[in-house]
């Protein structure tokens, strides 16, 4: 008999301990699981860029373009090398996911020319920052190391963005690049000589009849901020004497969400005292740049 008694007394206690271990689980709050923090919200995941796949970088310039901006590469006698020439040559990269380019160099009987097209895909490895930030970040980076002299309020840019009347008729084309590229154009201080070893650090002359043959740059050929191409671009322009020539390289660089492109044009004349033309080679650089971003776009 108190065998029999005792067991009820056991199954009663039981179903005690269970009730109370339960209790609380029906009336709508939430587990310690399904809130851990105590607010009852999630961080959002910054959101990744537009870009997932880099180009291919020796495929991005079409043929006419290298015709352009390497006038020797039609030049070349021999097919086979001139095949290898307009191929280009890949960039040493560790990582063609996030980065490729390609560059290319021609020599003609007047000057010597150099292609490079760089392209970075920008990754943000912190859940709270977007690529597209983290690409804006390390673009205002390049740009401040380009050192861009300061726009002038004197000399107002063209809304048309067309070069001003020094520059070559080719300048004023009818590309995106070409039309918006004197918009946020600088004219504090032209060079007053070709020899000078960079646009912005040349005393100002104040001759605006300066043309670009004679290797100075009139204020819509200053180094300078880009409207209408990527997101936010810029160019820069500087010549540099060599041992035996004058040499000058344009830089174009723009952003795309989070790949930053960048083209660097260089030219070197054979012939001691001639000087590159700063305004084509600015026009031929935007144009590629146009075509690059409307490829991306695309």
């Amino acid at each position: 008999m108190q065998r029999k008694a005792y067991v009820p007394g056991v199954a009663a206690l039981l179903a005690a301990v269970l009730a109370g271990c339960t209790g609380g689980s029906g009336d709508g709050g939430t587990t310690d699981d399904a809130n851990p923090g105590g607010t009852g919200r999630t961080t959002a995941a910054a959101e990744p860029g537009k870009y997932r796949t880099l180009p291919e970088p020796c495929g991005a310039v079409g043929r006419g373009t290298l015709d352009s901006l390497l006038p020797g590469i039609k030049e070349i006698a021999d097919e086979e090398q001139r095949e290898k020439a307009y191929a280009g040559e890949a960039t040493l990269t560790f990582d063609t996911d996030r980065r490729v380019g390609c560059r290319w160099k021609v020599e003609s009987a007047s000057a010597v020319d150099h292609l490079l097209v760089d392209f970075e895909r920008v990754v943000s490895y912190d859940s709270a920052v977007s690529d597209d930030s983290e690409a804006e970040r390390l673009f205002a980076r390049k740009e401040d190391a380009a050192d861009l002299p300061e726009p002038s309020g004197s000399a107002p840019a063209s809304e048309s963005g067309s070069a001003s009347g020094s520059a070559p008729a080719s300048g004023s084309g009818g590309t995106p690049s070409a039309a918006a590229s004197a918009s946020a154009s600088s004219g504090s201080s032209a060079p007053a000589s070709p020899g000078s070893s960079a646009a912005s650090s040349a005393p100002a002359s104040g001759d605006a009849s300066a043309t670009p043959s004679s290797g100075g740059a009139t204020a819509d050929l200053q180094p300078r901020l880009l409207d209408g191409l990527g997101d936010e671009a810029f160019l820069d322009d500087e010549p540099s004497s060599g041992s035996t020539a004058e040499q000058r390289t344009v830089t174009v660089a723009f952003r795309t969400s989070n790949v930053i492109v960048t083209i660097e044009y260089t030219e070197q004349p054979t012939t001691v005292g001639t000087v590159p033309d700063s305004g084509e080679m600015q026009d031929r650089a935007r144009k590629l740049a146009s075509r690059l971003a409307d490829a991306l776009s695309g």
